[in-house]
């Protein structure tokens, strides 16, 4: 789908950091230029230097606040269809978007959809994606024509309020890494495992933790894991983890 014909609003990505990028540029610009005036005519070099690398670090500032804000409108559209192109919807799969937020993955897989489902788990955490709420991806399922393809279910990816295999496929994007420890997330992944069917795949796209993910999945038996990337269509660059889950024989 081409980046600008969503209808769905999905937000901005880590809002804190955004916001607090350009707060910090302006300081840096300000010290700039007071260290570039504040030394006596004899150490005026000294200033100089000290005013460029502050200089140069507030559009180091600038520049990822904006490239973060691109990433969220248009990068993430991209890399969410890069996803979903990995996994190779046949139309008829249950599928589970853990950390859906909005959902912009979970509406495109929905979108991909015949008699399949595409459900939607998160715990919708504004600190992580602006404005992030239920109500909010239902109604961009409105706007999307999906919202007869999709349930949400409010939960912690670390304890999944599905059965053992329930599902044939999952996707992610950019939400495990906001689980704070490696046991934790490893749990998250492992919930993964327990949900998804025999012979399920999935994909998981972000942009720390990639390569640990990885080496849980194949602890856990899985085959053919994969990390793919990174890609630089987002800011920061980001890596898809993909694998299919084993058929244990009796």
């Amino acid at each position: 789908m081409n980046v600008n014909h969503r209808k769905g609003k999905y937000g901005i990505d880590a809002p804190g950091v955004v916001i607090n990028l350009p707060i910090i540029g302006v300081i840096l610009l300000i010290l700039s230029i007071v260290s570039f005036n504040v030394f006596p005519e004899q150490m005026r070099w000294i200033g100089r230097m000290i005013s460029a690398v502050l200089f140069i670090t507030c559009l180091i500032c600038l520049f990822e606040a904006a490239a973060m804000i691109w990433s969220s409108k248009k990068g993430k559209v991209i890399e969410c269809e890069r996803l979903l192109d990995l996994i190779g919807l046949n139309g008829d799969e249950k599928v589970l978007d853990v950390g859906c937020g909005r959902g912009m993955v979970l509406h495109s897989a929905a979108r991909r959809l015949t008699t399949g489902q595409a459900v939607g788990l998160d715990v919708w955490s504004e600190k992580d994606q602006s404005g992030n709420h239920p109500d909010v991806t239902l109604q961009n399922a409105k706007l999307e024509g999906v919202e007869d393809k999709i349930k949400l279910f409010n939960g912690d990816a670390r304890d999944m309020p599905f059965a053992d295999e329930t599902f044939d496929v999952i996707v992610s994007s950019l939400a495990i890494h906001n689980i704070p420890s490696r046991e934790e997330r490893e749990m998250a992944l492992r919930e993964c495992v327990r949900v998804l069917k025999p012979n399920g795949r999935f994909a998981i796209l972000d942009f720390q933790y990639v390569k640990d993910y990885a080496h849980v999945f194949q602890r856990l038996g899985i085959e053919n894991v994969k990390v793919i990337g990174p890609h630089y269509v987002m800011f920061p660059p980001v890596k898809i983890v993909t694998g299919k889950k084993q058929i244990i024989e009796n």
